[in-house]
């Protein structure tokens, strides 16, 4: 069986350190922006969440990129 992809959309998540829970634990919240087109590369992705980061009042933990694809038999 062969499975052709189909990529749809993309969506970028910041996910923030919010601080310390009760038990010194850090907190961490995700902020996203979905409807990506797919065609974006992850050079401008990075640079612009690196860019939204320095914006925020808290610090950036880390970038992630969620793929939508649209899987199909041929």
């Amino acid at each position: 069986m062969s499975v052709e992809v189909n990529h749809l959309t993309k969506r970028l998540v910041l996910r923030l350190n919010t601080g310390l829970d009760e038990n010194f634990n850090p907190v961490y919240r995700a902020r996203s922006w979905s409807n990506v087109k797919p065609e974006v590369t992850n050079e401008n992705l990075f640079a612009l969440g690196a860019m939204i980061g320095d914006l925020t009042e808290h610090t950036l933990y880390r970038l992630e990129t969620v793929d939508y694809n649209e899987l199909n038999e041929i």
